[in-house]
């Protein structure tokens, strides 16, 4: 028997009201991912990538289907229960990072495990440590963000948002940001964590990006096309 895949998404559709009248981001969309998946969703502006993450991640919530991550049903949880599952069960990659200006790398990198009060106070800072050593930035632990270059800060943020072992790492845009040379490094970093175990999905215009995936998915209109 086959194990349940990590995420499934069930005839989900999202739309937006607005003053021009009703935008629908998503259509029936229908998928899965299984775990240890380096899942690359990609398509043109307004195909509606980022609102298949934000739903992935408990942000915004479906007009109509089922949304399941790691077995819970993501579209039903309430708002406050919603905020707990997400701060232990994804970790979010931005286009820009989001580090918080005022605090130093590994402080960053801490935050989510301060939040979630999910390790004990005396293995926080070592743990940030030994994300960042192996995201490669460990020297730069005791820097603000303004201090590094945006590969180092887009590292920082991966060390951040793997800070709760979550079971899925979404990535909205990560290397929008970057230079093509560290665009490419970020790549590597992300397929390097799926060969360790860790499940990612990254939405990106990169096609580049598509020769590290496991798992392809072609949004057009709103619709999975490929």
């Amino acid at each position: 028997m086959n194990p349940s895949p990590l995420i499934s998404l069930s005839h989900v559709s999202k739309s937006f009201s607005g003053a021009g009248g009703v935008f629908t981001a998503l259509a029936d969309v229908s998928l899965t991912i299984d775990r240890g998946q380096f899942a690359v969703v990609v398509g043109q502006s307004g195909s509606g990538k980022s609102t298949l993450l934000g739903l992935l991640a408990g942000i915004d919530r479906p007009s109509e289907g089922e949304v399941l991550v790691g077995g819970t049903a993501v579209h039903q949880l309430p708002e406050r229960a919603m905020s707990a599952w997400r701060g232990r069960a994804v970790g979010i990659v931005f286009q820009f990072f989001q580090l918080l200006p005022t605090l130093t790398a590994v402080e960053n990198v801490m935050l989510p495990m301060d939040f979630c009060d999910a390790w004990p106070a005396a293995e926080r800072r070592p743990r940030a440590m030994a994300l960042l050593e192996r995201l490669g930035v460990a020297d730069q632990a005791v820097k603000l963000p303004s201090t590094l270059s945006g590969g180092q800060q887009q590292r920082v943020a991966i060390a951040r948002a793997l800070a709760n072992q979550p079971a899925v790492l979404l990535a909205d845009e990560p290397t929008g940001n970057l230079d093509s040379r560290t665009s490419e490094s970020i790549f590597e970093l992300f397929a390097k964590l799926v060969e360790e175990g860790q499940t990612v999905v990254m939405v990106t215009h990169e096609r580049g990006a598509m020769r590290y995936a496991s798992q392809s998915i072609t949004l057009a209109d709103g619709r999975v096309v490929a």
